[in-house]
């Protein structure tokens, strides 16, 4: 019988009082339920924000290294768990275990870096222009923040909002997707086990719809983090400036690989099959469209097409398979829909396309990895995000013709050029219109150590991760201090 988990607030894991509940099941297989956990209502919603506004007077005075020691437990706990971690997220959310267990390295990684971090919320002090004074500027909580994560990186993606969040001093109102509950619940758990105070952390679970939206308008939130769909953010990011909330949205993204005539084509290959389908597609970073320079197309599509062939498709928790199941039926049906429309775009659908049901497959949402070849700019599926394994190969003449064709799009996330020449590496990332390129690398593959978000539709308001201009730059407000110890008044730029 599968557990039942509760919604965390202010301390006590309870059921929802509306009494509706939400299964999560896994996509390899829909007869094995994860676990089930409350569908939350306005009143539990209500309840977890005051919870956290009560706990913000306290913990927006503990000293930032004290916070540290408690996110450095964290990173040893979630450490200590890292392989019931890798596969509960696997099970539930479908990745292959590599990237499960992937999943949740970046969730110690992070740890461990806002850990440090309580150390390191440096301001600046710098002289006055008048004696006896002194200037500085600090960095302060913002409040109480709403973090919702979407289901593709059920424990990277929490622990990305959660971690800098709580080192910044904030307190926050966490609501996972409805999809991938339980690997959530899970970090929060272990959080709760480092030492995270009662209130700091609350949990709420439920749909987007039911609960995110009254989440992030609700009048006891500051700021609001989430990362999902385009559509969703934009909406979000409105509804927030409307209500003077921080705001930051990561959203989608259509993804570039440039493979250059000079580029070692067994590399690139490699590198396209791990970006086009790594996750089965379903991450904001991959890459979904592929610019192969003219003169190498044919030669680079016939290794791309065998190496896409030999890819295994299963459940992930078998260590053969290297592609695992779609998350659930609506994106399965979207992606099978995305096929059809290139098929009736003209595309020439070179291999894969169709879901998989024999008996191995008959009880997940199992798609072939499909390439599409002769594909246009202008094609409805070079220009969306389809989240699922699909590649479109496009054919460029020059270096220039790849980069318009890669800049030509509504989203600019993350980028790639492969490459032998130098000079052709430094223009691609002069020009290249995203927040991340990658150079002989694909466009999967971002290190918690630096900013991480994209541009136009792929994100807006501050990045996430680490590093100058990331998570921090979110979680925290400038405070300027000016003190006078002179005993007299003084006026800054008069003369006297």
């Amino acid at each position: 019988m599968a557990k039942t988990y509760g919604n965390l607030i202010n301390g006590r894991w309870m059921d929802s009082p509306g009494g509706g509940t939400i299964k999560s099941v896994n996509p390899a297989n829909t007869d094995d339920v994860v676990g089930t956990v409350p569908a939350s209502t306005k009143e539990d919603v209500d309840a977890a924000v005051k919870a956290a506004r009560d706990a913000f007077g306290y913990w927006r005075l503990v000293p930032p290294p004290k916070r540290g020691e408690i996110l450095f437990r964290a990173a040893e706990l979630i450490l200590k768990n890292k392989e019931e971690l890798g596969r509960l997220v696997t099970r539930e959310m479908g990745k292959i275990l590599a990237e499960g267990l992937g999943d949740v390295q970046e969730a110690i990684d992070m740890a461990y870096y806002m850990a440090g971090e309580g150390r390191r919320l440096s301001g600046e002090t710098v002289p006055s222009e008048l004696a006896a004074k002194d200037c500085k500027s600090v960095r302060v909580p913002v409040g109480v923040f709403a973090l919702i994560t979407p289901w593709n990186f059920p424990t990277a993606i929490p622990a990305w909002k959660l971690l800098p969040a709580l080192i910044g001093g904030n307190t926050v109102v966490f609501k996972p997707s409805s999809y991938t509950p339980v690997a959530a619940t899970r970090l929060v758990e272990l959080l709760v086990e480092a030492g995270v105070p009662d209130g700091v952390v609350n949990l709420v679970h439920g749909s987007g719809e039911g609960v995110g939206e009254v989440l992030a308008s609700h009048h006891g939130i500051d700021g609001v983090s989430f990362t999902g769909s385009s559509a969703v953010g934009e909406r979000l990011a409105t509804l927030c400036s409307g209500l003077d909330k921080e705001v930051s949205c990561e959203m989608g993204g259509k993804n570039p690989i440039i493979v250059m005539d000079d580029a070692r084509l067994d590399l690139a290959v490699e590198g396209c099959i791990w970006g086009a389908f790594g996750t089965t597609g379903q991450r904001c970073t991959a890459a979904s469209r592929i610019i192969v320079h003219e003169k190498v197309y044919d030669r680079f599509l016939d290794i791309f097409i065998k190496a896409t062939r030999r890819l295994r498709v299963g459940d992930g928790l078998n260590e053969e398979t290297q592609v695992g199941p779609l998350i659930n039926e609506s994106q399965m049906k979207k992606v099978l829909e995305y096929i059809d429309i290139g098929r009736s775009e003209g595309a020439r659908l070179i291999t894969g396309g169709r879901r998989l049901c024999e008996a191995e497959y008959a009880k997940g949402y199992f798609v072939e990895p499909t390439v599409f070849a002769d594909v246009t700019p202008a094609m409805r599926i070079a220009r969306e995000e389809i989240f699922g394994p699909v590649a479109a190969v496009l054919k460029a003449r020059d270096l220039d013709e790849a980069i318009a064709i890669a800049n030509d799009s509504e989203y600019g996330l993350s980028s790639a050029i492969y490459t032998q020449d130098v000079n052709k590496s430094a223009v691609a990332e002069r020009d290249l219109d995203a927040g991340i390129v990658y150079i002989n690398a694909p466009t999967i593959g971002a290190e918690i150590q630096l900013p991480f978000g994209g541009i136009k539709k792929s994100g807006m308001g501050h990045r996430e991760a680490g590093g100058r201009g990331g998570a921090i730059e979110m979680f925290t407000r400038w405070k300027v201090i000016y003190r006078d110890f002179s005993g007299r008044l003084q006026k800054a730029q008069i003369e006297e």
